[in-house]
């Protein structure tokens, strides 16, 4: 399997030189299931939709060692945290019989972030729920791969969760920043020995996202607060694994940290 840099090609999340993300800053905000509706509504009004990818379904089977170091130090939240991690675009059942995958490295350092990624070609039988176990790609191409983003971990990187999710893209009208509206959250453990069996566990509600230059919010994106929200920390990642790891039942499985009591 041959994977080949994407230096050319612009799909879903940003510029790229080389297979080399620009360096942004991102800023997220949880919306309970109530308001999402309204969110959308929002955000068609300050915002374009994307021309190319106004909307799709993101899937993203993310890596960690077996003490899942990755997901510990996003948790602590740490200055310096590394998600490595397979994505492709499009609903499950009616992908063609050969799918575009991207292997990537997202790197935040503070509160700003950036991303390496290379594209293969894989046979979308290994992108069915019971096969990602297996990684997708080749180990040894996936190992090299990350090694080549200069990326290093004590013990080996292994599938853990696929993570998918509907998402809106959009462009602020007149800062171009970008803002995505993230919904229908699912995730299932691909890793054998962690959590409860479960598949597709929802994350009720959804996540905002703006991706630009600064932490400075565009004026018309300030009108988020009409949705009761404040920018967070929060990882889609990391909340999924917490909510695996937790017992059935409980109100966090669902529910970012101090997120309670919506019905």
């Amino acid at each position: 399997m041959q994977l080949e840099s994407i230096a050319t090609e612009q799909i879903a999340d940003s510029s790229n030189v080389e297979g080399q993300f620009r360096q942004r800053f991102e800023r997220k905000f949880f919306i309970i299931p109530q308001k999402v509706g309204f969110a959308h509504a929002l955000l068609r009004q300050v915002c374009r939709s994307d021309v190319e990818y106004p909307h799709s379904r993101i899937n993203s089977l993310y890596f960690d060692t077996s003490d899942l170091d990755q997901h510990d130090r996003s948790a602590s939240g740490e200055f310096v945290k590394d998600k490595v991690r397979i994505r492709w675009y499009g609903e499950n059942g009616t992908l063609p019989e050969t799918v575009s995958v991207f292997l990537e490295l997202k790197s935040r350092r503070g509160f700003a972030s950036s991303k390496k990624r290379e594209r293969s070609l894989v046979s979308s039988e290994a992108l069915q729920l019971s096969n990602l176990g297996a990684g997708i790609i080749q180990r040894t191409v996936f190992s090299d791969t990350v090694l080549q983003f200069g990326h290093f971990t004590e013990l080996p990187l292994q599938p853990i969760i696929n993570i998918s999710y509907s998402r809106y893209r959009f462009t602020e009208m007149f800062s171009g920043v970008r803002v995505s509206l993230d919904y229908d959250i699912r995730s299932t453990f691909v890793a054998k020995g962690f959590g409860n069996g479960e598949h597709e566990l929802p994350l009720r509600g959804a996540v905002i996202e703006v991706k630009g230059p600064s932490m400075e919010l565009p004026k018309t994106l300030r009108r988020m607060k009409l949705l009761d929200t404040d920018w967070s920390r929060f990882s889609k990642y990391s909340h999924c694994i917490d909510a695996h790891l937790e017992s059935p039942g409980a109100m966090a499985r669902q529910w970012p940290s101090g997120r309670v009591g919506y019905a």
